[in-house]
Order: structure tokens, then sequence, then C-alpha cells
């Protein structure tokens, strides 16, 4: 399904999107932003917790290719990479070099990467974005329906104002362009036509957790908001964000189904994103 071709909300429909996913809400407050020094502290958890991510469910072999977040290159999603080759996944980063924003020509390389690595296994592939890479994993699986598998997100803003993170005024500088300008080239809060993971943190420092909720979506139901308690800057080297993507890429292909809370221990890990919305 080509992304043009979805119908779009009503006036009204947008109206309530927009008050209960937070368009226009405020990024996050000095203290959280503090607390993201304890990025350092959640990928000790994760050395610590390589046993037991072990046990998460192998996969089918297919391809997935992670996106870095902002002003980040493919070092910073290195060990996530490596774990999930170890989950047997074939796993590519973005090859583009520090991710500085949609410059020319960043959008249309990735696209042909997501082609080429469609075409070289013959399945669809799946998608990882941290952050501003997070971006980039929506809208290119939006252009390329029929082969892209899954989008997962990690601490991704696709729903708020532009202005809703710490790190818009990085953007425009590393970028060059207006944040305000860019968003109007996309239809950012609209979900991607294939399950949809949106893993995020209500302490994350840089982007306003409400910013990453994905709203209901009638066109496409098989998407989910998932929090774990983590940074901003430490998402993608957390344990229980490890274990959730690990999770959802293990879903069968055509079979998804949303990411089952466990009582006890496991719950409170995964907190029900529901609760004080």
């Amino acid at each position: 399904m080509n992304v043009s071709t979805m119908p779009s909300q009503s006036r009204q429909e947008k109206a309530a999107t927009e008050q209960s996913y937070g368009a226009g809400i405020a990024a996050p407050n000095a203290l959280l932003l503090a607390l993201e020094f304890r990025a350092f502290w959640e990928f000790g958890a994760t050395l610590a917790a390589w046993p037991i991510l072990q046990r998460a469910p192998l996969g089918d072999g297919h391809a997935v290719i992670v996106f870095p977040g902002l002003s980040a290159s493919d070092s910073s999603t290195v060990p996530l990479r490596r774990y999930l080759e170890s989950r047997n996944y074939g796993v590519a980063g973005w090859n583009q070099g520090f991710n500085f924003g949609a410059r020319a020509g960043v959008l249309e390389s990735a696209k042909g990467q997501v082609i080429e690595a469609a075409q070289r296994s013959g399945r669809p592939v799946s998608l990882i974005g941290w952050s501003l890479g997070g971006v980039y994993a929506r809208e290119l699986a939006k252009l390329l329906p029929d082969m892209v598998r899954s989008v997962i997100t990690l601490g991704t803003p696709f729903s708020g104002s532009p202005k809703s993170t710490n790190a818009w005024r990085v953007y425009e500088l590393t970028s060059g362009r207006r944040v305000a300008h860019e968003s109007t080239h996309y239809d950012l809060p609209a979900a991607p036509p294939m399950p949809t993971t949106s893993i995020y943190s209500r302490t994350d420092g840089v982007v306003a957790w409400r910013a990453s909720l994905q709203a209901p979506c009638a066109i496409n139901p098989l998407t989910e908001n998932l929090e774990v308690l983590a940074s901003h800057l430490g998402i993608g080297v957390n344990p229980s964000a490890w274990w959730a993507i690990a999770d959802r890429l293990a879903q069968p292909e055509g079979a998804w189904k949303p990411f089952e809370r466990k009582a006890g221990l496991h719950g409170l890990i995964f907190p029900d994103p529901q609760r004080g919305r």
C-alpha cells in the first residue's frame, strides 16, 4: 500500500489525535536532560544482562537495517547490530557516515539500500531507527511498503511539535535546515502500513515522550507503543529495549501480535503505555 493512497484523517480526527498525543508539547526539562548521563550505566547493564538477552527468540534470518540518531554514525549502533546478529539476522548500518539530517541525497541513498537489501534477500526487510533515524525508517517504509516487513523506532519524535525535543537546534545547525519547514514535507504522525513499534521512555531527556506515541490507526491496526526505562542516549544500548527489539523482530511474517506484558518483574520492566497518558 502506498502512503499516497491512504485516506486522510478528518479535521475532527486530527484535532483529537493532536490533543491526545501531544502536538505542541514542550521539550523535556533540564532535570531529565541532566539524567542523560546514565546512558553509560545502561550499556553496563546490557553487558551484565547478556546471558539473559541470549534467551530472546531467534529470528528467521531476514535482513535488518539500523539507522543512527542525529549527529551519530553507524559506530553508535554497533552493539545493537552485533546483538541482532547473534539472534540470527542479517544486519547492516545505514552506511552514510554521520547523520546530520536530510541532506541532499541522503534519503535517496537510504531508499536504494532498502531496495537492494530486499532484492538480495528475496524478502522484505525490517527497519530500526534510533531517534532521528526512526523518522527515516518510518518514511522509507511508507515509500517502499512492499519491501519493508516491520518498523521499530527508539525514542523517535514523530507525533509532536517539531520543537518537542532538546535537539532541534542541533538539527538546524548540522543540517542547515529549519526544523519546522522540514516537517511540512512529510506526514510524520501517519503510521507506516506494516507492523510498527515505537519504543520510548518517559524519562527521555532529549525527546518528549508523548512525541513518540503512535496514535491509533484505522488503516493499520498493527501498531503499538512500548515503554522502557531508559535515557534517550542510552535507549539503543538498553537491555530492555534490546529484548523488546528481538521479540518484535521474531514475530512471524504475516502473523504479528502486540507485545505481551507479563505479570511480575516483566511488567515493571515494560510498563503499561496507557497508564497516566
